[in-house]
């Protein structure tokens, strides 16, 4: 999808996001564990999370973490923002740009250098991504940290048959993204993560027809109806059972923090 396809399909997603994306009660705690972790997030880092959303994850972060300073939720929608709150929570500081804006520095940033920030499942929509991930480096500070957060090149979600080899076709493969990440001067590993999910069959099905992955908007109406007929086929049981597989690319810069 392009910058225009995708900032209206979470326009649209915006009011009912976070219910689509609570698989169950410990997911979003784990996953923003598992961020914070990789990150060695401390409290007096200056943290920006890139392509925030609602801030589904961020608020789990600062929860955990309780930041000395706001975090940074960056996004190019405004309906996603607004989900924070009116005001949002004072650990956070909604800022309405997309990555591409952030890393051009076309977009002025409470913060002069950033000491952690993190994209999850965000990459897939960078224009160029080597370009982009190049920007973010540069706007960290000597020790900062940059995590990208992204699905394999292959999946085991219980999805129709056509909608996961789309996937396949879109979905860049991590190494790529590791490469861009060590051209872009940082000092970078891979590493996976599995997170067992277990939803109700019938919610599942109600989260594809309401397109819950950006992918599912590249299908129309009754492509989506005619793929949850065939999911409904091969999963008559009542829930689903499937691994959540991420890999965790995380790039860091060099030379002693300030």
């Amino acid at each position: 999808m392009n910058q225009r396809d995708v900032r209206g399909h979470y326009e649209e997603l915006a009011a009912e996001y976070d219910e689509h994306w609570v698989y169950g009660s410990d997911y979003i705690p784990w996953m923003s564990a598992r961020i914070a972790e990789a990150l060695q997030l401390a409290p007096s880092d200056r943290i920006a999370d890139i392509g925030s959303g609602t801030g589904l994850f961020t608020k789990e972060v600062a929860k955990q973490l309780r930041p000395l300073q706001p975090i940074l939720c960056v996004d190019p929608s405004e309906a996603m923002l607004r989900q924070l709150g009116a005001p949002p929570p004072p650990s956070l500081v909604p800022v309405v740009a997309s990555a591409e804006e952030i890393a051009e520095a076309r977009v002025q940033l409470p913060y002069q250098q950033l000491d952690a920030m993190w994209l999850k499942e965000s990459v897939h929509h960078l224009s160029d991504p080597e370009h982009t991930l190049r920007g973010l480096a540069d706007r960290l500070a000597p020790g900062g940290r940059l995590l990208v957060v992204m699905l394999p090149a292959r999946i085991e979600y219980p999805l129709f048959k056509a909608a996961l080899h789309r996937f396949e076709e879109l979905q860049p493969n991590p190494a790529y993204i590791v490469d861009h990440m060590r051209a872009a001067g940082l000092e970078t590993t891979l590493t996976h993560v599995t997170h067992e999910l277990r939803i109700a069959r019938d919610r599942y099905f109600g989260m594809v027809r309401a397109r819950y992955m950006s992918l599912l908007s590249t299908f129309g109406d009754s492509e989506i109806e005619k793929g949850v007929e065939e999911m409904r086929a091969a999963h008559p049981e009542p829930e689903l059972v499937f691994p959540d597989r991420f890999a965790f690319i995380l790039g860091l810069r060099r030379g002693e923090a300030s």
